[in-house]
């Protein structure tokens, strides 16, 4: 297998994104259950309308408060990432890319 040479640096990015997803994992648990707001929104069946809903909340911000600022963006993709887990489930694949074309 080749590397790959990413002309934009997306490795670079994908890579400060997990450090960005990991360092949540120490925020916002609230009591001794250490439940997550995702968890209560998850337990309510509103978690997929929830990550929407901040996905366009921090994009509508972006460049707007506090300027262009990186950490709007991780958090737009660290929705995103969500979003599509609790949309398409826990399945093992990812979903295939359909083309245009007519068969």
């Amino acid at each position: 297998m080749t590397d790959i040479k990413f002309k934009y640096r997306e490795d670079k990015i994908i890579g400060e994104l997990i450090k960005y997803i990991q360092s949540t994992y120490k925020q916002h648990y609230v009591g001794k259950n250490e439940v997550q707001t995702i968890d209560m929104w998850e337990s309510l069946d509103i978690q997929a309308e929830a990550c929407q809903s901040n996905v366009l909340k921090y994009a509508m911000r972006y460049g707007r408060k506090d300027g262009y600022n990186k950490k709007d963006l991780l958090k737009i993709l660290h929705y995103t990432i969500l979003l599509w887990h609790f949309t398409n489930g826990e399945q093992d694949e990812a979903p295939s890319v359909q083309s245009d074309k007519a068969d």
